[in-house]
C-alpha cells in the first residue's frame, strides 16, 4: 500500500519524503480546499523539482478539489503554463467539469477523485472510471465491507482512504458553519473549525421554570427533548447566534467529531482492497507530518516483514505526542464510532524547537572556529590593555550578564556541527531530545551540545527564531532531524484558547 502524506509547503514536502511518505499532496494557490495552508506558488516549481530528484521514485499529487466557477475555471486556464514546472504525477478533482481540460493538458498524470465527492458506492466508481480516473479517494463516510466490495466490483481501479487526522461533522466536509459565522467558506478552502469552538447548550422556549434552578429529567423526558428540535447550542463569543441539535432514531445532528486513527488497523484496509493510505493535514505543522508519516511508515513496515511489531511500537507510541484529539475507527467498522464527538482543538506536549540543517564540515568548519578564535583574542587583548578598574567592572558585567561574555567554541573529539533553525527558544542549560528518520528519539543532556553563532564562531546560552545558529553536539545526527522541547504552556487535560 501506497503511503500518502500532507504538504502545505515545501518544507513539509521535503519532511513528507524524507520520513517514509512515498507520495505526498500538495495544494495550489486558489485551487485547492486548505487556502489556509501557505500551498505552492511563484518559482516553488524549482524546490519541487529538486525534492523529486533527492527523492527519486516519490510521488507527487496536486489538490485542484475546489467546486469551480466559472472565473476559477478562467483562473486555471490562464495559470496553466505555470502549472505544467511542477513534476505532478495526479491531480485530486472534485469539480468533474475541469476533467477535459486536464486531460488534454496533462495527458501523462492520472486523475484521483477526492474525498469531497462522497463517492461510497461501486456504479459510482464504474462511471468516474469510464471518465478516466484512475483513483478513488473514497467518502470517509463508508465502511470496511462497502470498501471490500466496491473492490470486488471494480478491481482495476485504485481505492485510496483517510487512516489519520481531523474528520468533519459534515458530510464529506461539506459543511456551511465556518462561512455563516466567520464568512470564510469552508467550500473554497478557508475553513476556521467553526465546529471546534466552545458552544453552551438551552432550549429555546421559556420553559416556565427558573432557569438557575438545577432541574433532574427521566430518560423519557430527554428523549422528548432531544426530538423536538428545541435545542440549540450558541457559541461563547456570538450570543444570539444559535444552531439548532436534533437527534433522530439513527443520528444525532451536533458538532465536532473526533479523530481518526486506523494504525492499528492497516491488515484490515489492506485486505478489503486499499491501495493507498491518506494522512489528512496539509495545515498542520513539520512537526505532525513528520511523526505521522514516521508512525505509518513503520507500521506498513511490519505488514511487508521488513520490522517486527516490537520495532514498529515505540514509533507508532509518538502518536501519542503529536498535537491530536480523542480518536475513533470512523465509519470502518460501526457507524456508532463515527457519532462520537469531543471537544477542543489538537494539542501536545511538545513543540517544534528547531530543525536539523546540513552538516558544517571542513573548510565552514574551519571558518567559524577561526573567526571564533580570533574574536577571543581580541577580547582578552582588550581585556588585558584595560585600566584594572575598568576591567574589574567589566568582568563583573560579565557576571551579571553571561550572554554578553565572548567565549570562543573549542574544537571536540567525536562533537559534530549542524545548522540550527530555531522556531522555539532553546536554554543551553536544557537537556535537548531529538527525532529523525532513523531513531526514534535521543536526548542528550546539558554539557554535551552547545549553541555557536554561525557568523562570530561565539558560544551562546540560548536561541530562538530568527538566530542565525550551529548546534555543536556530541552525537552523529542522520539528516532531516528535528529538535524537540517541551510546550511550558502545555497542561495535559487543559483545552487551551488558540485564537480564531
Amino acid at each position: 500500500m501506497e503511503l500518502l502524506s500532507p504538504a502545505g509547503n515545501v518544507e513539509k514536502l521535503y519532511y513528507a519524503y524524507a520520513y517514509g511518505a512515498d507520495a505526498a499532496y500538495i495544494g495550489l494557490k486558489k485551487f485547492s480546499l486548505r487556502v489556509k495552508a501557505d500551498n505552492f506558488y511563484e518559482d516553488e516549481y524549482k524546490k519541487v523539482q529538486a525534492l523529486k530528484a533527492q527523492f527519486p521514485g516519490r510521488r507527487l499529487h496536486c489538490a485542484l478539489n475546489i467546486s469551480f466557477h466559472d472565473e476559477e475555471i478562467d483562473a486555471l486556464k490562464a495559470n496553466l503554463d505555470y502549472f505544467k514546472q511542477y513534476p505532478i504525477d495526479a491531480f485530486i478533482v472534485q469539480d468533474i467539469g475541469i476533467v477535459p481540460l486536464l486531460q488534454k493538458e496533462f495527458p501523462n498524470a492520472q486523475l484521483h477523485l477526492s474525498t469531497q465527492a462522497s463517492c461510497v458506492n461501486s456504479e459510482a466508481v464504474k462511471m468516474y472510471k469510464n471518465m478516466g480516473f484512475s483513483r478513488i479517494v473514497l467518502g470517509r463516510e463508508i465502511s470496511i465491507d462497502q470498501i471490500r466490495r466496491i473492490k470486488d466490483s471494480v478491481p482495476d481501479m485504485e481505492l485510496e482512504t483517510f487512516v489519520h487526522g481531523a474528520m468533519c461533522i459534515a458530510y464529506a466536509g461539506r459543511c456551511l458553519m465556518s462561512a455563516y459565522l466567520t464568512g470564510r467558506s469552508a467550500q473554497s478552502g478557508f475553513c476556521s473549525h467553526t465546529c471546534r469552538w466552545n458552544f453552551k447548550l438551552a432550549e429555546d422556549r421559556d420553559s416556565g421554570n427558573d432557569s438557575s434552578a438545577p432541574h433532574i429529567i427521566t430518560a423519557e423526558e430527554a428523549k422528548m427533548m432531544a426530538q423536538s428540535g428545541l435545542l440549540t447550542i450558541e457559541e461563547e463569543q456570538r450570543p444570539g447566534e444559535k444552531f439548532p441539535i436534533f437527534e433522530g432514531e439513527d443520528f444525532t445532528a451536533v458538532l465536532s467529531s473526533k479523530d481518526i486513527r486506523m494504525i492499528e488497523h492497516l491488515a484490515d484496509l489492506r485486505d478489503a482492497g486499499i491501495d493507498s493510505l491518506k494522512i489528512e493535514g496539509r495545515m498542520k505543522s513539520v512537526y505532525y507530518v513528520a511523526m505521522v508519516t514516521r508512525a505509518h511508515r513503520k507500521a506498513l513496515d511490519v505488514l511487508e516483514g521488513k520490522i517486527t511489531d516490537e520495532e514498529a511500537a515505540p514509533y507508532i507510541a509518538e502518536l501519542e505526542n503529536v498535537a491530536h484529539r480523542e480518536s475513533t475507527t470512523g465509519f470502518y467498522y460501526n457507524k456508532a464510532d463515527a457519532d462520537k464527538t469531543t471537544t477542543g482543538a489538537s494539542d501536545s506536549k511538545y513543540q517544534l524547537a528547531a530543525e536539523i540543517g546540513k552538516e558544517i564540515t571542513d573548510a565552514a568548519f574551519d571558518t567559524v572556529y577561526t573567526e571564533g578564535q580570533k574574536r577571543g583574542v581580541e577580547n582578552q587583548k582588550a581585556l588585558d590593555e584595560m585600566h584594572p578598574a575598568a576591567r574589574e567592572a567589566r568582568l563583573k558585567d560579565y557576571e551579571q550578564h553571561p550572554d554578553r561574555r565572548i567565549i570562543p567554541f573549542e574544537k571536540k573529539d567525536g562533537w559534530y556541527m549542524y545548522e540550527c533553525n530555531a522556531m522555539n527558544m532553546i536554554r543551553i542549560e536544557d537537556d535537548i531530545e531529538f527525532v529523525s528518520p532513523e531513531f526514534c528519539s535521543l536526548t542528550i543532556p546539558a554539557g554535551e551540545w552547545e549553541i555557536i553563532d554561525s557568523e562570530t564562531g561565539l558560544k551562546m546560552n540560548w536561541t530562538c527564531d530568527g538566530h542565525p545558529t550551529y548546534l555543536y553536539v556530541s552525537h552523529k545526527l542522520p539528516e532531516a532531524t528535528l529538535l524537540r522541547t517541551l510546550d511550558p504552556d502545555y497542561v495535559e487535560g487543559k483545552i487551551r484558547d488558540t485564537g480564531r
